[in-house]
């Protein structure tokens, strides 16, 4: 409870993330730095990870126990689903159960910014 007259810290664990500033690390698919982890913001149990993607690259989301959001934030190219190429510009995502998999792939000429969210299976 705030003392009297003071007002209340309505938000008092927001955290802000500049993301500019995070290292990229340059992987076998891409470049990604990871923004959400418990080493910046305490998160125990999610995982966010931006990637790029140059022009003819690819990332796997490879299946786990977790579940998976991937987010296009900018650029155009494919994402293979089920052994299927469908084509994805800024704006579109995909949601992956554990087990499932997909691939992005930068468009020839363009690159990719995918936001990706990883959080493990809660077990029954």
């Amino acid at each position: 409870m705030a003392a009297s007259g003071s007002k209340p810290n309505l938000m008092p664990k927001t955290l802000f993330i500049d993301t500019n500033k995070l290292p990229r690390v340059k992987m076998p698919q891409g470049e990604a730095t990871e923004i959400l982890n418990e080493q910046l913001a305490g998160a125990k149990n999610v995982l966010g990870t931006l990637r790029w993607l140059k022009s003819g690259e690819k990332y796997k989301a490879d299946p786990s126990d977790k579940h998976q959001l991937l987010y296009l934030m900018e650029g155009k190219g494919s994402i293979n689903l089920e052994n299927k190429d469908h084509e994805v510009s800024k704006g579109m995502g995909v949601y992956l159960g554990p087990s499932e998999t997909a691939t992005f792939q930068a468009a020839d000429g363009s690159s990719l910014k995918i936001f990706h969210l990883a959080v493990p299976k809660i077990p029954k």
